[in-house]
């Protein structure tokens, strides 16, 4: 169907006020076109889109659509798969409680179970209440950082994990027989003020959830503490800040950091909910401009750290003092080897480390934390971009018991540390990043001087990351037609440093300069890494969660100021390459 006969059949089913939005776009045929050539991608994250009407849009049609497609999905796996159910979460996003709604009617008219919780909930908490209510799936409404005309609709399997690309291959046929978006059945169900609900059912499939499983869940999290001594000693003196940036990690950090006996201020300007996010230009902790009331905050009191969440509070941005006692915000990189650095070190000074520890971080992670690992006898293990493949490590390791995890993360400022969920949890983060704060300051130092300490035995690492954007409906095809063109290039070097080792994920293999070729054990994945000497790189990917063709560069110096112009200039060879 065209473009513009999807338009006139939207026009025609639509609600009456919906019509009234519609006829605003008739004869704009740009806007036709964007809006319905294409119906929104679902993949391995699930789906997310500008919040608006049409096919390529999150709305109420595309939710409904895409739910009925995991309900079928659901019920291809049996009675017992439909009785088990589906966790639904959502967080501060326009229209997420409405998408969340959706989802659970849609669910209920098709003979499947949901478990809807009482009020917004983070990304982890949707993660754990799959496992511990043992539900067959769980949805999380969110666009996680994404700026505020975006939402998104994320999907998990049983485990816990965001699903499987065997399993959302599948949902994605049962979506794909749907053409008619306006012909998903649902339940006629009133929904009540459902705020402060614990167990309280809406109608026979539907189930509200709050306090007990979030009981559960801080219990579960509790026992990651790994300096309890130091948190005793120095916690309430210990002054972080912290910002929700108005999005679900507002209670869940604050009741963690508390209970754990460490001193909390908030940014009281941004712990409501707002859907518009209006003090900052995005909601992204990547984004210095979303940390910057904070900074000010804890220019203010003095504070010693200032920590923030996305919306959906899987990632945690991270500000600390330097030498001089000025802020400056670490990367993604830099606060995933302090948390490793740190929780090694504890493991083995209380003689909890067990026997086979691994870690697993991201193909695009710094590899400075290979060197952490080898140095204390942990195994590392790299996987493609995307959490779920972190998660699929812990799985397989708690069914053959080869490794014992201890730790994941990746670049983009998310980590997992426990395995009560399997997805980023930027709760646990803040908890422990708070908890080591006290423990360095009983050791007579900060972060920023910890963070020095570990570049000063390693060398010194530095990251540069980029991104080109493309939209409209072609920006998919567009992007693949860039990888496509990188491919068939011979790129032997980059700013004077040579490449040895050409990554292909999508081919599955990896060719040496030598001319030697090996077969890359990952799942194939349209990346390709340009590996240099001394464990650097440079990668080039399309994001799998927005149209954006993703470029990283890692290097290392012996100092910060050589690694920072190698960095540039490795950023702008392969920009050149581009």
């Amino acid at each position: 169907m065209t473009a513009n006969k999807m338009y006139e059949v939207w026009c025609a089913k639509a609600t009456p006020d919906e019509q009234k939005e519609l006829a605003l776009w008739a004869g704009k045929e740009e806007e036709i076109q964007e809006r319905f050539s294409a119906p929104l991608a679902f993949g391995t994250a699930g789906m997310r889109g500008i919040v608006g009407l049409g096919t390529y849009r999150m709305n109420l049609y595309t939710v409904a659509r895409a739910t009925k497609g995991l309900a079928e999905f659901v019920k291809s796996l049996g009675a017992k798969a439909c009785a088990r159910g589906v966790v639904i979460s959502y967080d501060t996003r326009r229209f997420s409680l409405e998408f969340a709604r959706k989802a659970a009617v849609v669910l209920s008219a098709n003979g499947v179970k949901s478990f809807l919780f009482e009020n917004v909930r983070p990304v982890p908490m949707c993660s754990f209440a799959v496992r511990h209510l043992h539900a067959v799936a769980g949805v999380m409404i969110t666009a996680s950082h994404n700026p505020k005309e975006y939402n998104g609709y994320k999907v998990y399997g049983e485990d816990g994990a965001q699903m499987s690309p065997e399993d959302t291959a599948v949902v994605v046929r049962y979506i794909d027989r749907i053409t008619d978006y306006f012909s998903v059945e649902e339940s006629k169900v009133f929904f009540p003020e459902i705020k402060g609900m614990d167990g309280v059912k809406i109608d026979e499939n539907i189930t509200v959830i709050g306090k007990t499983v979030d009981e559960a869940y801080y219990k579960a999290i509790e026992g990651l503490s790994l300096s309890p001594e130091a948190v005793g000693r120095f916690g309430k003196e210990l002054k972080v800040v912290y910002t929700p940036i108005h999005g679900s990690g507002y209670v869940p950090v604050t009741t963690i950091l508390q209970r754990k006996g460490l001193h909390v201020t908030c940014v009281e300007e941004q712990t409501a909910p707002d859907t518009e996010f209006s003090t900052v230009p995005v909601p992204n902790p990547e984004n210095p401009a979303a940390l910057q009331m904070g900074i000010e905050l804890g220019n203010q009191i003095g504070a010693d750290v200032v920590i923030g969440t996305d919306p959906d509070c899987d990632r945690m941005g991270l500000a600390v003092r330097d030498n001089t006692g000025s802020f400056i915000l670490l990367n993604g990189n830099q606060i995933g080897v302090l948390l490793l650095d740190y929780i090694i070190g504890r493991l083995k000074k209380s003689g909890k480390m067990p026997k086979n520890p691994a870690v697993v971080k991201t193909i695009v992670t710094t590899s400075l934390a290979d060197r952490i690992c080898v140095k204390n006898g942990v195994t590392v293990f790299n996987v493609l971009t995307g959490f779920k493949f972190i998660g699929e490590k812990i799985k397989e390791w708690e069914q053959s018991g080869a490794y014992e995890y201890i730790f994941g993360f990746e670049e983009s400022y998310g980590s997992l540390r426990g395995t009560h969920a399997r997805d980023k949890d930027a709760v646990v983060a803040s908890m422990l990043t708070a908890e080591m704060v006290c423990y360095y300051v009983s050791q007579g130092k900060g972060l920023y001087t910890r963070l020095q300490e570990i570049f000063a035995e390693y060398g010194y690492y530095k990251e540069a990351v980029t991104s080109v954007a493309y939209k409209g409906v072609g920006a998919m095809a567009e992007m693949a037609r860039v990888m496509r063109a990188v491919r068939s290039k011979n790129i032997t070097e980059i700013a004077g440093e040579k490449v040895i080792c050409v990554n292909d994920y999508l081919t599955g293999e990896a060719g040496y300069a030598c001319g030697e070729k090996k077969a890359i054990t990952l799942p194939k994945s349209d990346a390709v890494k340009y590996c240099l000497t001394e464990e650097q790189f440079v990668c080039v990917r399309p994001s799998g969660t927005e149209p954006k063709l993703k470029v990283y560069v890692l290097c290392f110096a012996d100092d910060e100021k050589k690694a920072g112009e190698k960095a540039n200039a490795l950023l702008e060879g392969i920009k050149k390459e581009l």
